[in-house]
């Protein structure tokens, strides 16, 4: 892990940094409490499709979750996303994601699945190193881990969650469960931690059914789903509240 800048504001060092696996260049961000000193909960936070590790909710989140519960927060780009593709690219994306969004188009053509998963089975080890390497990091430490990632967060959370003890519990949603989707469906079900998995009533991108069906296969005892009225982009201010008391019930407080 390479270091390529730091600043700290109002209670919070932001640490951006680049690690390499498997040949890729992988850019990313630790954000700690300032001073942070020993072992501490961290949350890692996958960003949605088109987005990236410094989209604004993910940010707003990730600080006030190490300035207010001084946890550690982690968010690296997903293949193709952010620092990993260009700008002309990235702007197709967006207009195709709202063209999708506007027909309500659910699922994807073969070639863009395809490419969706390449992405997938990249991102789990990707995520896996990083949390090699932050938790080597003074003041990050072997303390709980946390996911949180909806969207695209969850396409690649599930493999990801299914692949890795080391994580504790996650928040997941604004996704389901596809007919024929069967190695989905079996890394859901291999999943057995707590989890909090939020759903939009009108998601233009995933039904209803789809996403009781995702949430149905989890293995997880202790689950939960959230249904709130609106679209894919939608998720109301007031989840948030949920997503932070939903990981100080499972990680605890961060300490000094």
């Amino acid at each position: 892990m390479q270091f390529t800048s730091e600043v700290t504001e109002m209670g919070v060092t932001e640490r951006a940094f680049a690690l390499e696996v498997a040949g890729e260049r992988v850019p990313g961000i630790v954000w700690t409490p300032e001073g942070a000193a020993g072992p501490r909960p961290v949350v890692l936070m996958g960003h949605g499709g088109t987005q990236h590790k410094r989209v604004d909710t993910l940010l707003a989140r990730a600080r006030s979750y190490a300035r207010h519960q001084r946890w550690a927060v982690v968010a690296i780009d997903a293949p193709a996303h952010g620092e990993r593709t260009t700008p002309e690219a990235a702007a197709a994306a967006r207009t195709n994601l709202q063209a999708r969004i506007g027909s309500r188009t659910q699922g994807f053509d073969p070639e863009a699945a395809r490419q969706m998963m390449k992405r997938t089975l990249q991102a789990v080890p990707e995520w896996q190193a990083t949390l090699d390497a932050v938790r080597a990091i003074p003041g990050v430490g072997e303390g709980p881990v946390g996911y949180w990632g909806v969207s695209m967060g969850t396409s690649i959370g599930v493999p990801f969650l299914a692949a890795e003890p080391r994580v504790q519990c996650a928040v997941l949603g604004l996704n389901g469960l596809r007919q024929g989707a069967d190695e989905f469906a079996r890394q859901a079900a291999s999943i057995t931690i707590p989890l909090l998995f939020v759903f939009q009533r009108h998601d233009e991108l995933v039904n209803v059914e789809a996403g009781l069906a995702l949430f149905d296969a989890f293995g997880a005892k202790e689950k939960t789903m959230h249904i709130n009225p609106g679209g894919h982009v939608g998720i109301p201010a007031h989840e948030r509240e949920e997503f932070e008391r939903f990981f100080l019930r499972h990680l605890g407080p961060g300490g000094e």
